[in-house]
């Protein structure tokens, strides 16, 4: 099913969800990971792939990219990215636990309280989205950052 066609109003609610947290003050590439990694987590093909590319428009390395997936045990990641991926991966994983008050302590320590509500936005955002993508089978690969996409007009042009 499109549900892009078959319901507007679900997919401009979800825009509108994006452009908050785009413009919320969290940067690009710590969103980028969130986003990647809950995506990883339920298994949103769609969602990693377009999310991935975003990433490395934006400028991510695909050391980074790469190892995202055991990111406890790579170097490559900030305490404060680090705390947002453990944070991503509770508030996914909800239903197994909750959040435990020790996580929420750490996260506390590298995220203000308005930046820990936006960092749970986009988690929720994206768990959103994947819910979407993977229900009405959205077929990766097709997607283009918008970055690639102009850069490519501009070259035909």
């Amino acid at each position: 099913m499109n549900y892009y066609q078959a319901a507007p109003g679900v997919v401009t609610a979800m825009r509108s969800l994006d452009s908050y947290i785009s413009e919320c003050g969290l940067d690009a590439p710590l969103l980028n990971l969130v986003k990647i990694r809950a995506s990883q987590l339920n298994g949103c093909a769609y969602c990693i792939d377009m999310h991935t590319k975003d990433a490395r428009a934006d400028g991510e390395t695909e050391q980074r990219l790469y190892a995202l997936d055991a990111w406890r045990e790579a170097p490559f990641y900030t305490e404060r990215e680090r705390a947002a991926l453990a944070w991503a991966e509770a508030v996914t994983h909800i239903s197994q636990g909750h959040v435990p008050d020790e996580l929420y302590k750490d996260v506390s320590r590298h995220f203000g309280q308005k930046e820990l509500a936006d960092l749970t936005l986009a988690v929720v955002a994206i768990n959103g989205w994947n819910r979407l993508a993977i229900s009405f089978r959205s077929k990766p690969g097709v997607y283009q950052p918008k970055k690639v996409e102009l850069a490519h007009r501009a070259r035909t042009a």
